[in-house]
């Protein structure tokens, strides 16, 4: 697959990072910080936006290295909002939003590596630009969008519970 010492490990800590999302989608309907497989989420989405930074298959800065900083502002304000503002209903809908959108963003490049790497010696793509991998971000988009406003309807739920 040519992968770096630095890309196994960013691939390794990634894989990590996807498991403890999805298991999470499934849980609880979005990523919980205040669980351990949402810190896994969370902590493993930091590790692996910055190594991707030291990672480029296309030499220098690229659209992926521009994912990975917005992935980690996204993750980073969803966790501020966990932490410093516990008490507001408001803030639970960025939060989740946020997550979400920050998992979303990280399956991008995720599916363009993983579908022109494998299987290896023979892959599912050629490039970026072949028709599998458009239409499998189409479909991860459309159940992104349907997640978020599941999301949104769960929270407003939640939110209109007594002692909110």
């Amino acid at each position: 697959m040519g992968l770096s010492s630095l890309g196994i490990f960013h691939t390794i800590i990634g894989v990590a990072a996807i498991i403890a999302a999805i298991a999470d989608f499934i849980k609880y309907g979005k990523i919980n910080l205040d669980k351990s497989s949402g810190k896994i989420y969370f902590y493993g989405t930091i590790v692996t936006s910055l190594t991707s930074l030291g990672i480029s298959k296309h030499g220098g800065f690229n659209p992926g290295h521009v994912f990975s900083i917005f992935i980690i502002i996204l993750v980073l304000a969803a966790y501020f909002l966990n932490s410093k503002r516990k008490n507001s209903a408001r803030a639970r809908y960025f939060e989740n939003f946020w997550l979400s959108f920050s998992f979303f963003l990280s399956l991008v490049p995720t599916v363009n590596e993983t579908f022109t790497r494998v299987p290896i010696g023979h892959p599912l793509a050629k490039d970026i630009k072949d028709p599998i991998i458009g239409n499998t971000l189409l479909v991860l988009l459309v159940l992104f969008v349907a997640g978020s406003i599941y999301q949104f309807k769960k929270q407003k739920f939640i939110n209109k519970a007594p002692g909110l």
